[in-house]
């Protein structure tokens, strides 16, 4: 094996990313690009997929350009991408027929609610994917596209349109158009592939209206997907893993064990906690999903998800809609400048609240403000607004599980941030530990590829290479932490 390097293109919901990895799971470089958010509406939320494509291709070129790679130089690229949000594409031309429907976007609460309201079908859904009936999955996305889009559905019927997630679409154009493949973690996002059976559900398709032939091929997330075919790249090299980015996150966090759980921090926070090969069905408003296994794992297996719509978003908020604060950073010295919030509660459900409240419908609420709040005191909710979302979040997936978690491995961007961190052990009352490398999602996409081509020689050596961690350890009183918990499931209430 020549190559020295794994690239990992790191498809997010606000940029794109190419990253440099060598053998010892160094990190050598960044592209990052990020692209347009599109709002027509209150509570629809779009990307233009040329704009992702671009952003995406033109950090891998960049990337490339900046270190003289050749193919020789590559032994495989891995793929994580935001999950969920759904792509209609013409594959003779290669053009999308509209804007991406993003992951968050609340236009077919109405359709799901139609679609999916008797208890019957609800627990039919649950029973074939995980999921709870929600407009947060691909499916009802992609019937609104084929219903909305003049001519779509009898193209869709014809055989002349292909729907993905970002993942596919960006395989298709990375091969030329020759591959139209998904992973089984995308896959079980869609609320259209049984997870116990392991394909695309017959009676879910009826369901929905959704034609099978736009459907990709459904794979395992470490293995050979392609190779590269595209203008102004290096050719052939193999694309080798692909996986949603929560998936990602927790292989890059080598949780490859029932037991070992993660939390990101990201535009949204979400937790997943592995469960081996027992689909764990929730009673607590969580959802089941695939996780992303190393190669030779027999069957498949399955963690406990829980998402948080608004987490680091409501950072972004306090900066580009309120203005309070210049960069994100800021927030961590105003909230550590200050005692507490003053009472003030932020609860972030711009987009409505995710698990385990699951109100699509709600709308965000501030409470308590006085006089005396200033900016440093809504910076400091907003942070700790971020905590208390992980925290139900743990409650539940515990009930679910059985079993406390002891260690919660964080990561994302938000997880940089120091008092977030604290306050979120001290209201957890649990271990947090957060990795040198904080990009574990990008990672996580590496280790698939360089497992899938040999680079790397099995999941020990992945533990090997993580570095020290940070540790953060709960010191709050117990007293306190329940007044504050209390007090924010009160404004959670007014809220819903």
């Amino acid at each position: 094996m020549s190559g020295r390097y794994i690239i990992a293109l790191d498809q997010g919901t606000t940029s794109s990313r190419a990253i440099l990895v060598d053998h010892e799971g160094t990190m050598i470089d960044a592209v990052q690009r990020e692209f347009e958010q599109i709002y027509p509406k209150p509570g629809w939320v779009e990307h233009n997929p040329q704009d992702i494509l671009f952003s995406q291709l033109g950090s891998l070129a960049e990337l490339v350009t900046r270190h003289g790679l050749t193919a020789d130089d590559i032994v495989a690229i891995g793929i994580d991408n935001q999950r969920e949000t759904t792509i209609v594409w013409d594959p003779t031309t290669g053009e999308p027929i509209a804007n991406a429907i993003v992951w968050q976007c609340r236009r077919t609460a109405g359709l799901v609610d139609r679609l999916c309201g008797s208890a019957e079908v609800a627990a039919q859904i649950r029973a074939r994917t995980g999921l709870m009936p929600d407009a947060y999955f691909s499916a009802s996305k992609l019937r609104w596209l084929l219903d909305n889009v003049a001519g779509a559905r009898a193209r869709a019927e014809a055989g002349e349109l292909l729907f993905g997630t970002v993942d596919s679409y960006l395989v298709w154009v990375l091969t030329g158009g020759l591959v139209h493949a998904t992973d089984v973690t995308n896959a079980s996002r869609t609320m259209l592939y049984n997870i116990h059976e392991s394909r695309w559900d017959p009676w879910l398709l009826e369901l929905f209206g959704i034609p099978a032939g736009m459907l990709p091929e459904v794979r395992a997330s470490s293995g050979f997907f392609g190779e590269t075919s595209y203008p102004g790249l290096p050719a052939g090299i193999p694309i080798a893993g692909v996986a949603g980015d929560q998936q990602a996150a927790l292989f890059g966090q080598c949780c490859f064990e029932a037991g070992q759980a993660k939390n990101t921090y990201g535009t949204g926070c979400f937790m997943l906690l592995h469960t081996g090969h027992e689909a764990v069905e929730s009673k607590n408003s969580l959802v089941t999903t695939i996780v992303a296994s190393p190669p030779g794992t027999e069957g498949v297996e399955y963690a406990l998800e829980g998402s948080v719509f608004v987490g680091g978003a409501v950072v972004q908020w306090l900066r580009d809609e309120l203005g309070i604060v210049r960069t994100a950073a800021e927030t961590e010295y105003l909230a550590a400048g200050v005692e507490d919030t003053g009472g003030v509660y932020i609860v972030p459900a711009f987009t409505g609240l995710g698990a385990p409240w699951w109100a699509p419908d709600a709308r965000g609420t501030i409470t308590g403000i006085t006089r005396g709040t200033g900016r440093a005191q809504l910076a400091r909710a907003a942070l700790e607004a971020i905590a208390y979302q992980v925290s139900d979040l743990a409650v539940a997936m515990e009930a679910d599980a059985g079993t406390p978690i002891e260690v919660l491995n964080v990561d994302g961007g938000a997880a940089a941030n120091d008092f977030l961190m604290q306050f979120e052990s001290d209201i957890l009352d649990r271990t947090l530990h957060r990795p040198q490398n904080r990009e574990t999602t990008a990672m996580g996409a590496a280790y698939l590829a360089g497992l899938a081509t040999g680079f790397w020689s099995g999941v020990d050596e992945l533990r090997r290479l993580r570095d020290t961690d940070d540790v953060f350890t709960s010191r709050m009183d117990p007293v306190r932490r329940a007044e504050l918990l209390a007090g924010w499931h009160e404004a959670v209430r007014r809220t819903v």
